[in-house]
């Protein structure tokens, strides 16, 4: 059973990027044909998909995302990672990778995806 978990900065100042990781065990980022990915969900919002990369290495990114939106990946480590340039206290969310059998553009619920963290809270706040 794969797992996957976040970790990053809790806390981080309007203007700078957040960067998150994820580690994933129990299955290897670069087999199969999955599509491993970054949402996250406001305060009194729903779930959001920011982007994803492929088994393959392919990046997909939300179009009003893209321009602040970078996910790289580590094969090495198993890990994949998000970030978020030119943060605002808009981009205050709890924030989940997870794994998908294809590309979610639109999350409506979290059986979309097959495999979740457990989710990361980060502030953004001077």
């Amino acid at each position: 059973q794969v797992r996957l978990q976040e970790s990053g900065p809790g806390l981080v100042k309007p203007s700078q990027t957040l960067s998150l990781t994820c580690s994933v065990s129990g299955g290897s980022i670069t087999t199969g044909s999955y599509y491993w990915s970054w949402i996250r969900q406001s305060p009194g919002k729903g779930l959001e998909w920011m982007g994803s990369i492929t088994s393959s290495g392919s990046t997909y990114y939300r179009p009003s995302l893209k321009s602040r939106t970078s996910i790289s990946r580590d094969t090495s480590k198993n890990q994949f990672t998000l970030q978020l340039s030119s943060v605002t206290p808009d981009d205050t969310a709890v924030y989940y990778c997870a794994r998908a059998p294809k590309l979610i553009a639109r999350v409506t619920s979290k059986a979309d995806f097959d495999s979740w963290g457990q989710g990361t809270q980060v502030i953004v706040s001077s």
